[in-house]
């Protein structure tokens, strides 16, 4: 017989959005026995940027239970006994097929139900994969994606299996850039494709992709740009083998991970709560259309109030500080207490082989590159602003310090005005350091 339980609270998801949002609910009081977290996963939540840093370094990997949230924003690590320290019941291994919003219940696939009086949608997205384009041979094995933990283990055995061999990296986003250093440190030959004219078009400019795709050569990683797979060759036992481009040519292949993009998982609410951007809209303090529905993390298209417009952003420090805010609003309507309106400036950080960088703001208007992006010197230090309507909205900097990278946050937040460009040029990071 179907079980049935109900729940004051219940998490839906079980990435980093919900385990800060566990802890925000446990820091507010919540009573044993009121707040559940269900997740297909077969594990607590997790700090998701591990997975493609340090999980695949070949020495010192980092493993679980090394980073449980919620250690990736410096706190305590939330291991599965902590959750049950606080009466937080983790339902692992469940994956939800069917939400109904008006009777306020998650049925299971196998079949039990779950009841709740208040919801937190912490679904995060799912990758794009080459066979829901129906690529030719896409579905060959050690064609990769890297999304959860089982992906970072299919990874991880598949470099062991094909130990120092050829491995092509399809898409030069996040994903690419820092997987292509992951194998290259693992010994791997390295080819890197895409189909833009740089990599990381998204944010970076043509002066800022210049530095990381000679960094990225310099280190032994082939660029292919311009073109895209549309297909792949396979071995008797199913193997990938090579990888067919679009301009004709071929190239040698034991692992291909592919990193194109990935999609808000929403399909439970399709028609039930009001979508935006591609994700569903909430208010400042994360509430649906439904009342007592809320969206946290990449699901979220919430109004982003410092630049007056709807978003949605896919990033680790965003899921964290969406949840935190869910939660307090949660805590704050109950107790008819008000709450300020989420406040977010976008931020994006990467790290691979030596380097690493920082953003904060917009990326939009006139860029303004400043410092030497010489992808030969021994320790870089340049940056990018953004200028709009005569203010500074966006800055980028590779090698800063932790006070360096404080500033730049500051500016993007001040949105400073700018009169002359040519001198903001020459003065680079001495202007963040005055504002």
């Amino acid at each position: 017989m179907a079980t049935e339980k109900r729940f004051k609270y219940v998490i839906l998801g079980g990435g980093v959005a919900a385990g800060y949002a566990a802890r925000e609910f446990a820091k507010q009081g919540v009573k044993p026995g009121e707040l559940a977290i269900i997740s297909k996963e077969q594990v607590a939540p997790y700090e998701r940027p591990a997975l493609s840093k340090g999980y695949l370094f070949p020495h010192n990997a980092a493993r679980l239970p090394g980073f449980h949230t919620c250690v990736g924003s410096a706190g305590e690590r939330l291991l599965p006994e902590w959750y049950s320290d606080k009466g937080i019941e983790l339902i692992l291994s469940t994956e939800i097929v069917k939400a109904d919003l008006a009777s306020k219940t998650l049925t299971s696939s196998d079949g039990a139900t779950f009841t709740y009086e208040t919801l937190l949608i912490a679904t995060g997205s799912s990758v794009i994969k080459l066979t829901d384009f129906g690529v030719q041979g896409a579905e060959a094995n050690n064609i990769l994606y890297l999304r959860d933990i089982v992906d970072a283990d299919k990874l991880v055995a598949a470099m062991q299996a094909k130990k120092d061999g050829k491995a092509v990296v399809v898409g030069g986003g996040y994903i690419g850039l820092e997987l292509s250093a992951a194998l290259k440190t693992n010994n791997f030959d390295v080819t890197m494709v895409y189909p833009e004219p740089w990599c990381m078009p998204r944010l970076f400019t043509a002066g800022l992709a210049n530095f990381y795709e000679g960094y990225y050569a310099n280190k032994g990683i082939n660029i292919v740009k311009g073109t895209v797979a549309v297909g792949f060759d396979a071995d008797t036992n199913g193997d990938v083998t090579a990888v067919k481009l679009r301009n004709e040519s071929v190239l040698e292949a034991d692992i291909v991970i592919v990193g194109v993009g990935g999609r808000p998982l929403i399909n439970l609410f399709k028609g039930q709560v009001a979508e935006e951007k591609g994700g569903l809209k909430t208010d400042a303090f994360f509430e649906t259309s439904v009342p007592g529905v809320y969206a946290i993390g990449d699901v979220a298209a919430f109004p982003l109030k410092l630049y007056n417009e709807t978003r949605r952003v896919e990033h680790v420090d965003h899921a964290r500080k969406s949840a935190e805010q869910a939660v307090k609003a949660i805590k704050a309507k109950e107790s008819g207490e008000s709450l300020a309106e989420y406040d977010y400036l976008p931020y994006f950080y990467s790290r691979s082989f030596d380097i690493a960088w920082q953003f904060y703001g917009d990326n939009v208007g006139d860029d303004v590159l400043f410092g030497d992006n010489d992808p030969t010197v021994a320790k870089p230090k340049f940056g990018t602003y953004w200028v709009k309507d005569g203010k500074v909205v966006g800055v980028f900097l590779e090698g800063g310090s932790a006070e360096e990278n404080q500033a730049i946050a500051k500016v993007a937040r001040a949105q400073p005005p700018v009169a002359d460009v040519d001198a903001l040029k020459k003065e680079g990071l001495d202007f963040a350091a005055k504002v």
